[in-house]
Order: structure tokens, then sequence, then C-alpha cells
């Protein structure tokens, strides 16, 4: 084995533990919890679309409008 490939190797042993590691954990976590958090937001987009999409037909007291909102919503979940 080269002086080159020990070094290597050594260094690669040293970044997986310690500190290094710890963030190297931590980033994973964040990266996860922002992908909850982006189903999350889309999740509400969904909610805000279908609120919107009632308003409308209620105050026009259009119940067939309403009926396929609340359908659509429905087969979303």
């Amino acid at each position: 084995m080269s002086i080159k490939q020990r070094a290597t190797d050594v260094m690669i042993k040293a970044l997986n533990r310690g500190p290094v590691a710890e963030l190297t954990a931590r980033i994973k976590d964040l990266e996860a919890e922002i992908q909850e958090l982006r189903g999350q937001s889309l999740r509400l987009a969904e909610l805000a679309d279908i609120v919107e999409e009632l308003l409308i037909p209620m105050a026009q007291r259009d119940q067939a409008r309403i009926d396929a909102a609340v359908e659509a919503y429905t087969k979303s979940l």
C-alpha cells in the first residue's frame, strides 16, 4: 500500500468520527426535516386551494360545485 493510499485511509477514518461525523448526521436529519416540511407545505397549499374553490360556490349557493370540490378534496387524501 502506498503512502498516499495510507494517508487517504487515515483521513477517511478521521472524517468518519468526531465532529465531522456529528455534523454529517445532523445534516441528514435536517434534510429529512426539510422534506417533511415540503410535504406539509404542499398539503397546506392544497387545503388553501380547496378553501378557495369552496368560497365562491358557497357564496353563490351552488351546491353542485360545493359537492364537486369536497369530493375532489376527499379523493386527494
